[in-house]
């Protein structure tokens, strides 16, 4: 039944190329991405192929004016796909 499950909500996803901020850590360092495909639950990235990216992140999409609590689920090279857990109001201090 999970897999019936991750097949729908891989249909529900729908193909962006959106520019996106990875913001990590109390430091609020960040690193960038493509966001390649997106649903209300999940979403697909690019990344650089040595770019670290922790467990759980504050994904920030300009083009959208929020951030997207994030969730690593898995990674493959440059590819790393996430679950969404909550959104938020785009980061007072985010210059973007």
């Amino acid at each position: 039944m999970q897999d019936q499950n991750e097949s729908n909500e891989r249909a529900l996803r729908r193909r962006v190329l959106k520019q996106g901020t990875i913001i990590r850590g109390i430091s609020y360092s960040e690193a960038p991405c493509i966001i390649r495909n997106m649903s209300a639950t999940g979403a697909e990235l690019k990344v650089g192929i040595d770019q670290e990216v922790p467990e759980e992140f504050l994904l920030y999409v300009r083009h959208d004016g929020r951030g997207y609590r994030c969730r690593q689920r898995w990674r493959d090279g440059t590819r790393i796909g996430v679950e969404i857990v909550n959104i938020e109001e785009k980061p007072r201090w985010h210059y973007g």
